[in-house]
C-alpha cells in the first residue's frame, strides 16, 4: 500500500492574500521600524553572517531573523524590505553545494555541524515561496533533503537537531505535496527514529520542580519544550494515530500544573523554573510556543489551542518587547518591579542581565527570533480547509481567498481583544456556498452572533454558519465577558478580562546602560527600567470598574493602553529582595486607608505586579 502523509484540517492562507488591519497592522509597522526591521543593517550576526559570505555566526541567527522578517516584509508590502529579504535568499541559494548541502560550513565540518539550522532555513525557504512564488525553492529544498537523507545515515542526529527533529517535517511535507515520493516519508520516519522521545519524558516527567543552574539540560530547556508541543501533532500526520495528536494535551497539563504562568506560558529561565511569579520566561519560548499553538490549531482545528494562543500573544509577547520594539528582554517576570542588572540574579539558570531591555541581553537568540511572533500570528488568525474558512482569532485582519473558483474577501473588523464587539464582512463576486467557522473563546459566558438571524453560541465551541453567502454579508459578534480574579499559587490572585491579563501599573524610569559597548548605540541600546511608584498592594474588593480609551500609537504601552481597570487596594508589607519583589508578601495585613489603583493590560506594561494577595477578608475583621 502506498505510503502518504495525513493532511492537516486547515492550512494557512498564502502571505500575499493577507492584509492585516487596524492595531494589528500597526504592530507590524512598529516591528518593521524597530529591531527586526533593521538587524541586517547593523547587527554583525546578521549583517556579516557566514550565510551571506561573512565571518560571523553561520548557524541559527540568520534563519531565525528571516523567519520573521520575510512575512513582515510581505504583509506590509514593503518594497525595500522585500528586496533585502531577496538578497539573503538569493545568496543562500547560490551557496548550496552540488550535492545539496545548504549550510555555511566546510566539508570537514559537516560531520559535527548541528543540522538544526538546516531544518530552520528550509522552513524559511518554503515561507519565502508562499510570499514570492519563487520557482527555485522546490529544487533547492529537494536537493537539501536528499542530502540530509544520506547525511543522517552516517551522522545521526545529536544536539539541538535531535531535540527539534520534527521541525524538518514542515519542509518534508511541503515538498511531498509537490513531489509525492516515498523516500520523503522514509526520511520523516528516520528523523523520528533518531529524534528525542518527548513522550517518554512526559510519561515519567522528571521536572516537577524548578531546574537549578547545575542541572541545565536540553531536555528541560524551555524553548525546546515550547517547540516540542507541536511534535506529537506533526507525528500524527505521519502515523494517522489520533492518540498521538491528543497526547499534546497531556504535555500541556503537565507544564501548566508544575510551571504554568498566568499569561498562559510556562516559566523557562532558561530551563523549567516552577510557578513563582518572579521566575522568568524566555522570549524565544514565547514565540516558539505561539508557533506550536498555530500549528496545533491548523492540524486539529480545535478551539482550545486558539484560546491559549491569544492569551500568550496578547500578554506574554508584547510584555517582553519595548513599546517601540527597539529593545527586548531575554526573561520577563509576571511580578517585575524593576529590570536592573544584578550580580546575584533570582533566575535559576540565567544571568542577572536577563531582564534588561536591550539589543541582546544575556544571549542573542531572542534578538533574532522574536520577530516571528506578530507576523506568524497575523498569518494564523484566519485559516482555510476543505470544510471552509476558520476564524481562529478576532484581531483585525483581511484575507482574499478562492472558494470554488470564486474570489471571496473576508475581513474581521474591530478593536478585539480590547473591545468585545467584532464585525465580519464577506464580499463575494457571486453567491457562494461555504462554511464559516467561528471560534467561541472559552472565557465568554456566551456569544451573540447577528447574521441573517440572531444566534447564541456557547463558550469553548466552534460555531459554524454554513450557507449560500450573498455578494455582501455582515456578521456582528458580541462576546459576553466580564472581569474575573484567577486563583494563583501562594494564595495570590490575578485579574483577567477576556484573553487579557491585567497588572498594577507602576511608574517607570528608563536608564541607559552599557553605553560604551560597540554596537549598542541609540536606538539599539540597553536599558534598565526602574520602578518609581508604590507597588506593595493587596486586593480589597473584587468589584472593578472598566475604563475605555482610544488605542494609542503604540497599542502595547503604558501610555497607549486601550483599556484599564480600577481596583480597590490596600497597602501591605512586601519586601524587595535584590531589586526583585519577594515571591510572597511578608504580611497581608493592610496598612492605612484603602485606595483605588489602576490596572492595565499585562502586554502594555514594562514593569508590573500581576499576582497579588486578596486581603478583603482581612479588612472585614
Amino acid at each position: 500500500m502506498k505510503k502518504r502523509f495525513k493532511q492537516p484540517r486547515f492550512k494557512n492562507i498564502c502571505i500575499k492574500q493577507i492584509q492585516p488591519q487596524g492595531w494589528l497592522r500597526r504592530q507590524l509597522e512598529i516591528q518593521a521600524e524597530g529591531l527586526c526591521g533593521n538587524l541586517d543593517l547593523f547587527w554583525p550576526d546578521i549583517k556579516d553572517s557566514k550565510w551571506i559570505g561573512g565571518s560571523r555566526e553561520g548557524w541559527e541567527r540568520v534563519p531565525y531573523w528571516l523567519d520573521g522578517f520575510i512575512p513582515l516584509a510581505y504583509l506590509l508590502d514593503d518594497g525595500n524590505m522585500k528586496k533585502r529579504a531577496g538578497f539573503y535568499i538569493d545568496t543562500i541559494i547560490k551557496g548550496q553545494q552540488e550535492d545539496g548541502w545548504l549550510c555555511p560550513c566546510t566539508y570537514e565540518e559537516r560531520s559535527y555541524y548541528d543540522v538544526w539550522s538546516l531544518f530552520l532555513i528550509l522552513k524559511v525557504l518554503i515561507l519565502y515561496d508562499s510570499a514570492a512564488d519563487d520557482s527555485r525553492i522546490e529544487t533547492v529544498v529537494y536537493k537539501a533533503l536528499k542530502n540530509l537523507d544520506r547525511h543522517i545515515d552516517i551522522h545521526t542526529l545529536s544536539g539541538w537537531a535531535q531535540m527539534r527533529w520534527y521541525e524538518c517535517l514542515f519542509s518534508i511535507m511541503w515538498l511531498y505535496e509537490r513531489r509525492p515520493e516515498e523516500w520523503l516519508i522514509d526520511l520523516a520516519v528516520k528523523l523520528k527514529s533518531q529524534g528525542f522521545d518527548y513522550k517518554t519524558l512526559f510519561d515519567n516527567f522528571p521536572y516537577e520542580k524548578a531546574v537549578k543552574k547545575d542541572m541545565w539540560s536540553l531536555m528541560s530547556h524551555g524553548v525546546n519544550i515550547a517547540m516540542a508541543l507541536k511534535s506529537k501533532a506533526l507525528e500524527y500526520l505521519i502515523s494517522g494515530d489520533r492518540e498521538t495528536l491528543e497526547y499534546t494535551d497531556y504535555m500541556l497539563k503537565q507544564l501548566e500544573y508544575y510551571h504554568g504562568m498566568v499569561t498562559g506560558m510556562f516559566s523557562s529561565d532558561e530551563c523549567l523554573s516552577g510557578k513563582s511569579p518572579v521566575q522568568g520566561t524566555e522570549l524565544c519560548a514565547v514565540t516558539e510556543m505561539m508557533y506550536s499553538l498555530e500549528t496545533l490549531t491548523a492540524i486539529s482545528g480545535e478551539g482550545k489551542y486558539g484560546d491559549l494562543l491569544e492569551r500568550i500573544t496578547f500578554n506574554a509577547l508584547p510584555a517582553a518587547i519595548s513599546p517601540d520594539m527597539w529593545s527586548h528582554q531575554y526573561d520577563q517576570q509576571v511580578n517585575q518591579i524593576n529590570c536592573i542588572e544584578t550580580e546575584t540574579p533570582i533566575f535559576n539558570t540565567n544571568r542577572g542581565d536577563s531582564n534588561l531591555f536591550g539589543l541582546e541581553p544575556h544571549f542573542g537568540c531572542c534578538t533574532a527570533n522574536f520577530g516571528q511572533g506578530w507576523p506568524k500570528f497575523a498569518l494564523s488568525t484566519i485559516m482555510q480547509g476543505e470544510e471552509g474558512i476558520y476564524v481562529v482569532s478576532y484581531a483585525p485582519n483581511k484575507v482574499r481567498v478562492l472558494i470554488d473558483d470564486t474570489p471571496v474577501t473576508i475581513e474581521v473588523q474591530g478593536e478585539y481583544p480590547f473591545r468585545d464587539k467584532v464585525i465580519i464582512t464577506i464580499e463575494s463576486e457571486t453567491e457562494t456556498e461555504f462554511a464559516l467557522m467561528l471560534r467561541i473563546p472559552e472565557y465568554v459566558w456566551n456569544a451573540r452572533i447577528q447574521a441573517d438571524e440572531l444566534y447564541l453560541a456557547n463558550a469553548g465551541k466552534i460555531f459554524t454558519l454554513k450557507k449560500v453567502w450573498k455578494r455582501h454579508a455582515r456578521i456582528e459578534i458580541d462576546f459576553n465577558t466580564c472581569p474575573v480574579f484567577e486563583s494563583r499559587p501562594e494564595n495570590l490572585v490575578a485579574l483577567k478580562r477576556g484573553p487579557l491579563v491585567f497588572s498594577l501599573k507602576i511608574d517607570e524610569e528608563w536608564v541607559r546602560v552599557h553605553e560604551n559597548e560597540k554596537g549598542k548605540e541609540i536606538p539599539h541600546c540597553d536599558y534598565e527600567v526602574h520602578g518609581k511608584s508604590e507597588w506593595r498592594y493587596g486586593i480589597v474588593d473584587l468589584d472593578t470598574e472598566t475604563i475605555w480609551h482610544e488605542i494609542g500609537r503604540y497599542p502595547f504601552s503604558p501610555e497607549g493602553a486601550p483599556v484599564e481597570m480600577r481596583v480597590k487596594c490596600g497597602r501591605i508589607d512586601w519586601k524587595e529582595e535584590n531589586t526583585y519583589a519577594a515571591r510572597v508578601p511578608s504580611s497581608r495585613k493592610p496598612k492605612g486607608d484603602t485606595c483605588v489603583k489602576t490596572f492595565i493590560p499585562y502586554g502594555c506594561t514594562n514593569i508590573r505586579i500581576t499576582e497579588l494577595p486578596y486581603i478583603g477578608e482581612v479588612m472585614d475583621d
